[in-house]
This record gives structure tokens, C-alpha cells and sequence, in this order.
């Protein structure tokens, strides 16, 4: 409806920013997805909004690998070595901070525990949804937001569904749609004033 073909599904709590190169995809299609342009082409999106939604001057990415332990070297698939980090070499190219290909487990380990060296990170690009939002939920389950970035328009919502399960309970918690709302108001005002 916006007229886009670039936008990016961006996780928030705080500064925890994780973005995906594929969205709602099966996964056996994945790695045919994980291409050098879907990676530069999300990473670009992902600039943009970092700079101009979150008012990071100088935002830097760190890309996970597809595989377990990013693929060990070819030990557990080649996507890093020939798919990603040739990404990577683009995007730095073009002057965009990226570091990567990352173990996915150990990345979000190290920011679950506040490991030095993560913070530098202004988000995260996973390869697919659960990659990303596995650790993304359980990081943040309460307060996370799922913002549609690279629109013409802001989009937000909690980053959990409708619980539809609870409906009508009195049981759920508006904290994630407290927070969705908070950063939709944030985000259009960073907007209205660039």
C-alpha cells in the first residue's frame, strides 16, 4: 500500500534492535533467500532508519551467519563464505559499519549478559524470523516493538500477537502495546523534525 519494496521488520526494546533479512518464509526457502542483494538491500533500509528514526549518527550492524556457529568455517554449510560475507564486504564498501558473519547463540549470549564489545552494536540483521526473534522475545517479551521500517509512514505493534487465547480475561498485558504506541510517537517526532 506504501509503495515500497525495502522495508525491514525491525525489533525494539531500548537499544536492542534486531532486523530480519527474510520475514514469514518457510524455512527449508531460507537460504535460497539469503542472497548478497537481500542482505545489502535490508542493510541499506536499516542505515536509514537507524539514522534518521533513531537519530544514530553513525549506527553500527552486526550480521549473524545462517548456519549453527556460522557455519564453522564450511564445517556446517558455505552460506557465510559465499553469500554473507560477501554482503559484508559491500556494505563496508559503501560505508556502512558491519561486522559479521555472527554465531547467532553466542552474539544474543553476549547481549543477554552485557558482554563489553557488544554495546558498539546499534542493531542486529538476522537471516530469518526465528534467528532473530527467538532470543529477541525472550530478551524482551513485555516491552518489545515490531516496526515496520523503510515506510513512508510509521508503523509499530507489540511484538507478540493478539492473544486471542486470553481475550476478554482481563488477563493480558499492555505493557508491549504501551511500548508500541511510546515509540510510534517517538519515531514521528524524530520524522517531523528532520
Amino acid at each position: 500500500l506504501c509503495g515500497v519494496t525495502d522495508e525491514v521488520m525491525l525489533l525494539v526494546a531500548g537499544d536492542l534492535r534486531v532486523a530480519l533479512v527474510t520475514v514469514h518464509v518457510p524455512l527449508r526457502r531460507v537460504a535460497d533467500l539469503v542472497t548478497v542483494d537481500a542482505i545489502l538491500a535490508r542493510r541499506r533500509t536499516l542505515e536509514r532508519s537507524l539514522r534518521a528514526d533513531f537519530g544514530i549518527a553513525a549506527p553500527r550492524v552486526a550480521v549473524l551467519g545462517l548456519n549453527p556457529h556460522a557455519g564453522d568455517g564450511g564445517v556446517l554449510g558455505m552460506e557465510e563464505t559465499d553469500v554473507i560475507a560477501p554482503a559484508i564486504a559491500a556494505c563496508v564498501a559503501e560505508g556502512l559499519a558491519t561486522d559479521g558473519p555472527f554465531a547467532a547463540d553466542g552474539l544474543f549470549a553476549a547481549i543477554a549478559t552485557g558482554l563489553p564489545g557488544v554495546a558498539r552494536y546499534d542493531a542486529v540483521l538476522a537471516m530469518y524470523h526465528d534467528q532473530g526473534l527467538a532470543p529477541f522475545k525472550a530478551l524482551a517479551f513485555e516491552t518489545g516493538v515490531n516496526a515496520t521500517v523503510g515506510l513512508p509512514i510509521v508503523r509499530t505493534s507489540p511484538d507478540h500477537g493478539t492473544a486471542y487465547g486470553i481475550a476478554g480475561q482481563g488477563r493480558a498485558d499492555a505493557a508491549s502495546m504501551r511500548a508500541a504506541c511510546r515509540l510510534a510517537a517517538d519515531l514521528a517526532r524524530r520524522r517531523a523534525r528532520a
